[in-house]
């Protein structure tokens, strides 16, 4: 049984208004502006430690986001600085953070791979490929004893889905039919190996027949096209009906990581993918219709620059933890 391939949605059909959609335009437009500086931060020198940037694949998060309430829970990846953006982590202590200091989200403990912020559903960026997965289902799991009402949102990538978690978290779910939706933002490679040598069926969204559970297969491009699919997921789980997989189809302009020389991949490919740029998706598709000028739009991106401007100029300020700090926050189970 395959995934369900899904049609792109006008911005009408979907239910989103002007704001709404302002609203999705600026927070894909701070994602891009805030991993296009930290790209530059980072060859600079400044920033310490290993950076995953999520440039090309912001329509994936501000969409899934878009469709979430404010209690509700996401797990992310390595590459996580979108989610936690479009989750409403704050934007000052998130680079800080980065830069390993105290005023940090996580007191500059956790750097890039690691950024956390339970009061806002962010459950937590993480190092380990595909740890999410069971991280999610438990959060899933507590929503559903407590009947909270809440849904978590799992995101990996295509190398994740490969690993042993992926199948144990999302079979679980299906079991007990909770309150999950799992998003795997398909970048097309795992590090520098193409999912389409390493993954053994045409689309990842088809493994969902595996687990008695929808199956979606969208483009990862168009942010109202994510937003529909899944906002229908994420009913479905916060009504009872259980889990779902939605496999967006995306990109990431950088290499693996900052640093990664990006030989596997050719300029062709590369040029085809920015030719579907979210943001170039958004003022073809949608700005027109729902009354976006191009002047609304340069006022985001003004606001947008001083933000980051702010957020620099805040974490490059603050201070390193002590290193009594290092004696804080540890906790020990036996």
């Amino acid at each position: 049984m395959a995934g369900t391939t899904v049609a792109d949605t006008p911005a009408a059909e979907a239910g989103l208004d002007r704001n709404a959609l302002l609203n999705m335009y600026e927070t894909m437009r701070m994602i891009r502006t805030f991993e296009d500086t930290l790209h530059d931060l980072f060859a600079g020198g400044g920033i310490p430690g290993f950076v995953h940037l999520y440039a090309g694949q912001e329509a994936v998060g501000t969409g899934v986001m878009a469709a979430l309430k404010p209690d509700d829970f996401i797990t992310s990846h390595h590459r996580g600085h979108g989610h936690c953006i479009a989750k409403g982590v704050d934007l000052n202590a998130m680079l800080a953070e980065i830069y390993g200091r105290s005023a940090g989200v996580c007191k500059g403990k956790g750097g890039s791979m690691h950024i956390a912020d339970v009061s806002k559903g962010m459950l937590g960026a993480n190092g380990i490929v595909g740890a999410g997965v069971p991280l999610a289902a438990g959060a899933a799991l507590t929503a559903k004893t407590k009947k909270s009402g809440q849904v978590c949102v799992c995101f990996f990538s295509d190398g994740a889905s490969n690993q042993g978690t992926f199948h144990e978290g999302v079979n679980l779910a299906a079991i007990l039919k909770l309150p999950a939706v799992f998003v795997c933002e398909n970048n097309q490679y795992a590090e520098t190996t193409s999912y389409q040598y390493a993954v053994g069926c045409e689309h990842i969204g088809d493994r969902a027949a595996s687990y008695g559970i929808p199956g979606y297969i969208i483009d990862g491009q168009d942010v109202v096209t994510v937003y529909q699919t899944a906002r229908e997921a994420i009913d479905r789980a916060r009504n009872g009906g259980g889990p779902s997989l939605i496999e967006a189809k995306t990109y990431r302009y950088y290499g693996h990581f900052e640093g990664d020389s990006i030989k596997y991949r050719t300029k062709d490919e590369v040029e085809e993918y920015r030719q579907r740029d979210p943001l170039k998706v958004f003022v073809e598709k949608h700005a027109a219709d729902a009354g976006i000028s191009a002047d609304d739009m340069a006022t985001i991106d003004k606001r947008v620059q001083q933000r980051m401007d702010a957020a620099i100029q805040f974490a490059q300020s603050s201070e390193p933890p002590a290193p009594e700090d290092c004696l804080t926050d540890v906790y020990v189970s036996y």
